[in-house]
């Protein structure tokens, strides 16, 4: 099942005509285990973060530089939200379809229902590359900031850019 899901991920950049240097790592569940394995790798090391308002009704994918911090309350506010969580496992997989350590931009494949919406920091606009795992937290890939922003495009996803941390 595994392979499957990150096979989905390569065959839609293949498709889209996206190139990717793939790095494969043991299993990471936070952005500072995966700095330990990231030497080596061009580009942004990024920190995503899945979240959900007050009421449940929305769901947000945050992506930021992994040395970034997220303050929710600040975010909360940018967004016009009353309050801001992260989503449980049991959400995370209804909607992004990966485990806990897994979140990247590439679980957007699995978003069949367009719910999540998608922010991203403003900072990765100076960004060359970037890196993100493909629904599986055992490998990163490299793509280029331009890429991420045409994956974005093709899974029907209008990033809010904004000023996190």
């Amino acid at each position: 099942m595994l392979e499957e899901r990150k096979q989905k991920v390569y065959e839609k950049l293949d498709e889209l005509g996206i190139a990717y240097e793939k790095h494969e790592h043991p299993a990471v569940f936070t952005s500072e285990e995966a700095a330990k394995y990231s030497e080596g790798m061009e580009g942004a090391q990024c920190k995503n973060l899945f979240l959900r308002n007050a009421k449940g009704n929305r769901q947000y994918l945050v992506v930021l530089e992994h040395t970034k911090r997220a303050d929710l309350g600040t975010l909360k506010t940018k967004l016009g939200e009353k309050g801001l969580s992260f989503g449980s496992d049991k959400r995370l997989m209804k909607y992004m379809g990966v485990e806990s350590g897994a979140v990247s931009p590439f679980n957007l494949i699995n978003d069949t229902d367009n719910k999540v919406e998608v922010v991203v920091d403003n900072t990765l606009k100076r960004s060359e590359k970037v890196n993100f795992h493909p629904n599986a937290n055992t490998e990163t890939l490299t793509v280029t900031y331009k890429d991420f922003l045409k994956f974005l495009k093709e899974m029907d996803k209008d990033p809010l850019f904004i000023n996190i941390g």
